[in-house]
C-alpha cells in the first residue's frame, strides 16, 4: 500500500463520521481527499464522491433506522424529488470545466460552513404530527438535487435543516431521515455523470469501505457528543477546507 493511499483511506473514515454524525459533511470532505490526495481529476472526484456517499449513507442510514430515527414517507418523498434535481445536475456538471466546478465546490464549502457556524436560529425546533406541505418539499428537494447532483455537494447540511423545518423532525430523526435522502441524490447524480465519466472502481471501493465503517462509528455517537459544539467546530473545519480549494483554484 502507497503513503497516497494510506492517507486517502484514513481521512476517508473522517467521511463516515462527518454522515453519521451530522447526516452532511460527506462530499464536503471526499471531493477535497480524491482531488488532491488520490490526484483525481475534479470531475472524476465529484462523480466518485457521489458513490462513496450514496452507499456510505446507506449502510449509516440503516445503523439510523434501527433506533427509530428515520421517518422513511417523508425521507423517500423529499428524496423522489431530489434524485430528478440530482440526475439533471450529474448531466450538467459532467459538461462543465473542471475549475469552475471547483470554484462552485468552495463557494458551497464556505456557504455551509457560515450556515453551521452560526447554527439555527429560534432555537431547537418542536416535533409535531402536521402534514408535510407536500408542494414545498417537492420543490425544494429539487433545488437541492440538482445543487448536490452539479458539485456533489451541499446536500445534507440544506436537507437536515429543511427536514426540522417542514417536517418538524428532531434533529436526531432529521439526521437519519436525511441520510435515505442523500442516498437516493447521490445515486442519481451519479448516473448523471456516468454518462461523461469514468471512474476508478478499485480506489472508489476502497474508499468507500473506510468511509462506511467512519459512519457506523458515527452512529453510535450521535447524542454523545453536544450538537452545538460538534457543528461549530466542523464549520470552521470546512470554512478552512473551502478557501484551500478556493485558493488552490484561483490563485497562480
Amino acid at each position: 500500500m502507497t503513503v497516497t493511499l494510506a492517507a486517502t483511506l484514513l481521512l476517508s473514515v473522517l467521511i463516515g463520521l462527518s454522515l453519521g454524525l451530522l447526516g452532511g459533511g460527506g462530499s464536503i470532505l471526499t471531493v477535497p481527499i480524491l482531488t488532491y490526495v488520490a490526484g483525481m481529476s475534479p470531475r472524476e472526484a465529484i462523480a466518485s464522491s457521489l458513490f462513496v456517499v450514496g452507499v456510505t449513507s446507506a449502510f449509516s442510514a440503516a445503523g439510523h433506522a434501527r433506533r427509530g430515527r428515520v421517518k422513511w414517507r417523508t425521507g423517500l418523498l423529499f428524496g423522489a424529488a431530489g434524485m430528478a434535481g440530482a440526475f439533471g445536475g450529474g448531466l450538467l456538471g459532467g459538461r462543465i470545466p473542471g475549475a469552475v466546478l471547483m470554484v462552485a465546490f468552495a463557494l458551497m464549502m464556505i456557504a455551509t460552513s457560515v450556515a453551521m457556524i452560526r447554527g439555527r436560529r429560534g432555537g431547537t425546533l418542536e416535533s409535531h404530527s402536521k402534514e408535510l406541505p407536500v408542494g414545498k418539499v417537492i420543490v425544494e428537494g429539487l433545488a437541492v438535487g440538482l445543487v448536490t447532483g452539479l458539485v456533489g455537494a451541499g446536500g445534507g447540511f440544506l436537507v437536515v435543516p429543511a427536514l426540522a423545518l417542514l417536517g418538524g423532525l428532531s434533529m436526531p430523526v432529521a439526521v437519519g431521515t436525511s441520510l435515505v435522502v442523500i442516498s437516493l441524490k447521490s445515486f442519481a447524480g451519479l448516473a448523471g455523470y456516468l454518462t461523461t465519466v469514468s471512474l476508478d472502481w478499485a480506489l472508489v471501493g476502497s474508499v468507500t469501505a473506510a468511509a462506511v465503517v467512519g459512519s457506523l462509528i458515527g452512529s453510535r455517537l450521535v447524542g454523545r457528543i453536544p450538537e452545538a459544539a460538534l457543528r461549530r467546530g466542523f464549520g470552521f473545519f470546512v470554512l478552512a477546507m473551502g478557501i484551500f480549494v478556493l485558493a488552490m483554484e484561483l490563485l497562480p
